[in-house]
This record gives C-alpha cells, sequence and structure tokens, in this order.
C-alpha cells in the first residue's frame, strides 16, 4: 500500500545521534543560563524538554538525510538439496561437525 523507509544506514545513524546530541547539550547550557538569570529552574527545565522534543523530530524518523548510503547486503546462499536415497552428501557432513 505505501512505501514508507523504516531504516537508517549506518552513517545516518551516527549522523542522528550527533545531532541530538548537540541539539540537547545547547538547549541544556541555554536552559541553565536562561534559568539562573531569572531564578526559576522550572525555566530551565522547560528549555531542556523543548530540546529534547526538537532532538526527536529531527532525529527518530528516518528522513532521507539519514538513508543516503545504503548496505548492499550479499544474495543468500542456496541450501544444499538433500539427495534421492535421503542420505547426506560428505560436504554437508562436514558442516555439521
Amino acid at each position: 500500500m505505501f512505501n514508507i523507509a523504516t531504516h537508517m544506514d549506518f552513517e545516518g545513524q551516527g549522523r542522528a545521534e550527533k545531532l541530538s546530541r548537540v541539539i540537547i547539550t545547547l538547549f541544556g547550557a541555554v536552559g541553565l543560563i536562561w534559568g539562573y538569570i531569572i531564578q526559576q529552574f522550572s525555566q530551565t527545565v522547560y528549555i531542556l524538554i523543548a530540546g529534547v522534543l526538537l532532538a526527536s523530530i529531527l532525529t527518530i524518523p528516518p528522513w532521507p538525510i539519514y538513508r543516503r548510503k545504503p548496505l548492499n547486503w550479499q544474495k543468500p546462499r542456496p541450501e544444499p538439496q538433500p539427495t534421492a536415497g535421503g542420505t547426506e552428501t560428505e560436504s554437508a557432513k562436514k558442516k555439521k561437525k
């Protein structure tokens, strides 16, 4: 029905994590300074919560910026077919050991 991407590549995950840390740290520092200036710790908490919400909106969904370098996975190997007599081949026996 819909073709919605639900993944990020490895570099996108790193970019999202770094961006979220920067946003939360920045909002935390600004909130701490502002809360100290007006002597209201609640303002610090509100600003920090706003930063967490902004970071969540920007980094949790798999936006196209986080899907620029997808991995090319190898095709799976076909499973060996059993022989007609029902006995295993020598290579199959070695793999089980």
